[in-house]
């Protein structure tokens, strides 16, 4: 099952919010991505997912990347941007087939699908991960032409277990990473 909430600001300039499989689009790094993204005067579309059950990660990365067509083929925009947290980064083909700027939220590096996408990706992307977390990979992130934020010892929540506080001083420095990306493109 798939739904949408969207929240309108410049009809030219539409982002693509694709949610993890249990992270949603209200959870605090997608809530402030959007957020930057309108005060920056982007349309927002948010995709709000019930993954289905599927053990095939082929099957999984098809669906997501049939998602992320979806909703860009709904779209009349003259530019799009794509955002992907941890699932929704098996859309990166999608970014990079069609040329579109991107941001992934701890990137799934460990998957073939993801990591040719982001290797052979040459729109303005932005990669955020940390090192605490297993499926991120600084080296591959590094190794491509995206702008890259890496968080020590942040999970793949992008946060530090046992520590709120820092948790929040990462959440601050991922948005205003995300806040310098967007006013770039």
């Amino acid at each position: 099952m798939t739904d949408h909430n969207r929240f309108e600001a410049d009809p030219a300039r539409v982002a693509i919010v694709l949610p993890g499989g249990y992270y949603t689009p209200a959870r605090p790094l997608l809530h402030f991505t959007g957020a930057v993204l309108l005060a920056r005067g982007w349309t927002v579309q948010e995709v709000w997912w019930e993954p289905p059950a599927l053990s095939d990660r082929a099957a999984i990365a098809g669906w997501v990347c049939d998602q992320a067509v979806a909703a860009l083929d709904r779209e009349k925009a003259e530019r799009l941007l794509l955002v992907g947290k941890s699932l929704g980064t098996f859309a990166a083909p999608v970014a990079v087939e069609r040329n579109i700027p991107a941001i992934w939220l701890t990137p799934l590096c460990g998957e073939q699908h993801v990591t040719g996408a982001l290797t052979s990706a040459t729109a303005p992307t932005l990669l955020v991960g940390g090192t605490g977390d297993p499926t991120w990979n600084g080296d591959l992130a590094r190794s491509t032409k995206a702008e890259v934020l890496e968080i020590p010892g942040a999970d793949h929540g992008l946060e530090t277990a046992a520590d709120p506080v820092n948790s929040a001083d990462i959440l601050r420095e991922v948005v205003a990473t995300t806040d310098g990306f967007v006013a770039r493109l």
